[in-house]
């Protein structure tokens, strides 16, 4: 038996387990969705061209997540405009936000079944010609972009050395307290016996371990 936290007890497994399959078929839904292809007429004039080379062979996924008019030719020969990027580095390339890439009519994106496990949220990808629209837009050019970048990056590196000096300023300070306390517990502490009498009124101890002798007043 397994607790659900729900407040009540279920089979072990089976609840869990149906859980992941309903989140799987639904993920696969959405990519079904994006994977239906739009007609395609007789009539090659009503059907769309690649807004590059003129062909009718477009790449029907870009046209319907993207809107974008591409042939498959085109899209390889010009990685430059039309490579697909992740999410992650739409955020750490272009600055942009979770919200702004979550927004499909802002930023449409195609999902993919997540490489790393079948039980992962749909991997998000964005063209490549779109992020940098929006992006240079958002921040005012290409060249706003890459000083906000520079900016983020030397604020970061600034964040790290001064977590890595006080982190340095600790394993000193740790480090001189415990030769501080190494050197204290090898310091020899002299053990006195009982005062022996001696000449001119002065007596003497002697250390029982080292055997060094001082001398004191007789009372």
């Amino acid at each position: 038996m397994v607790n659900t936290k729900g407040g009540f007890l279920v089979e072990d497994g089976k609840e869990v387990d149906e859980d992941m399959r309903r989140k799987e078929k639904e993920r696969e839904r959405q990519r079904a969705v994006q994977s239906l292809e739009p007609p395609i007429f007789l009539e090659s004039e009503r059907n769309p061209k690649c807004q590059e080379c003129g062909t009718v062979d477009i790449d029907q996924t870009y046209r319907k997540v993207f809107g974008c008019l591409v042939c498959n030719k085109c899209k390889n020969e010009k990685p430059e405009r039309y490579s697909l990027l992740t999410k992650t580095e739409c955020k750490e390339d272009y600055l942009l936000t979770d919200a702004e890439l979550r927004d499909q009519e802002l930023m449409p994106h195609l999902l993919k079944a997540n490489p790393h496990k079948s039980t992962f949220a749909n991997m998000m990808l964005f063209l490549r010609c779109q992020v940098e629209e929006f992006a240079w837009k958002k921040w005012g050019s290409s060249e706003a972009l890459d000083a906000e970048w520079e900016r983020r990056m030397a604020e970061k590196k600034k964040k790290k050395n001064k977590k890595f000096e006080e982190g340095l300023r600790e394993l000193r300070r740790r480090t001189r307290e415990t030769v501080w306390q190494r050197r204290k517990d090898e310091e020899h502490k002299h053990v006195f016996g009982v005062t022996e009498k001696g000449a001119n009124g002065m007596g003497k101890q002697v250390c029982h371990e080292c055997g060094f002798t001082i001398e004191v007043e007789e009372f």
